[in-house]
């Protein structure tokens, strides 16, 4: 009399499928070769389906076989995403904490403070995703994301701001580049010198054309890019120099020159949270971590110019 075909024969025939043998898949499932055997046989005759030629032995998988194999690796694909569902919620049970950041601090800032973070937090699961100001501020608004880093502007009453570092824009060189071996940078320095700048879109790009055009400079742009690693790693190559903040050329301090310009052309960095955030104690701890690191970065860059 046949019977619904149950979990243990399904799990049976998925491992014949993937090891080739009824032997090899007994062990898989750490039973014995006779009670796989009789799986495999029980399975077909629950269904009514020849699953299995046998040939020499040796079990060939059936047209009506490699059609159920598809449906049964759908079965525990969701058993799989089940899983991964429970893991996370057990996960959010010890604290998460989802960070906005704009692509400029994604790289090796971030890293530093989530690091840090984590080390006095170690229960915490920690989201890092990077996307532009506009779109950090939009998601915490939205309570998608629980703290955000983004540029200097901002007006939004139902986000809270605190400047994470304000500092001039600093001119970044190849090692042994002639400016160099100045004491700081001037604009007249830069005119029809080969010059990595950011694109149209990216806030600094505009603050220094703004200077570019009070004091009548025009420099010699071989190459822009949006990504601020990008503009470093060009710079580094000896394409030319370019203007950043300190803080964007985290990581790559033995790589590249900076020296300080004037007149200085100020810009700052925010760190931005909700008004009425309900993870409050971890945002605080982030908080505190991101600007002991912002300051550590700062000085060690300034110490280096000098």
């Amino acid at each position: 009399m046949r019977r619904h075909v149950n979990l243990r024969q399904i799990e049976a025939f998925a491992a014949v499928m993937q090891n080739g043998t009824i032997a090899r898949a007994g062990e898989m499932l750490n039973i014995s070769q006779p009670a796989m055997s009789k799986l495999i046989a029980n399975l077909e005759f629950d269904s009514g389906l020849i699953l299995f030629d046998r040939v020499k032995k040796r079990l060939v998988p059936t047209e009506h076989a490699l059609r159920l194999r598809d449906e049964v690796e759908r079965i525990f694909a969701g058993v799989h995403q089940v899983e991964s569902a429970i893991t996370a919620l057990h996960r959010e049970g010890q604290g998460r904490l989802v960070i906005g950041v704009m692509p400029a601090l994604s790289g090796n800032f971030v890293q530093r403070v989530t690091s840090a973070f984590l080390r006095s937090n170690e229960n915490v699961i920690c989201s890092v995703q990077a996307m532009n100001s506009q779109w950090v501020v939009e998601r915490l608004v939205a309570r998608k994301i629980d703290v955000g880093l983004i540029n200097g502007r901002l007006d939004n009453p139902h986000v809270l701001v605190t400047t994470l570092l304000e500092h001039p824009l600093v001119c970044i060189m190849p090692k042994d580049h002639p400016l160099s071996y100045k004491t700081h940078v001037e604009p007249d320095d830069l005119n029809q010198l080969p010059f990595v700048a950011f694109e149209p879109h990216i806030f600094v790009r505009h603050l220094v054309e703004e200077m570019f055009e009070k004091h009548r400079i025009t420099p010699s742009i071989v190459v822009s890019a949006s990504a601020v690693l990008t503009v470093c790693e060009f710079v580094a190559a000896g394409h030319g120099v370019s203007l950043v903040h300190p803080l964007m050329v985290s990581g790559l301090e033995n790589h590249l020159v900076a020296r300080p310009f004037e007149p200085s052309i100020p810009f700052k960095f925010q760190l931005c949270r909700s008004a009425d955030s309900k993870n409050t104690r971890l945002v605080d701890a982030f908080a505190a971590e991101t600007q002991i690191i912002a300051n550590d970065l700062s000085r060690a860059l300034l110490t280096v110019m000098v």
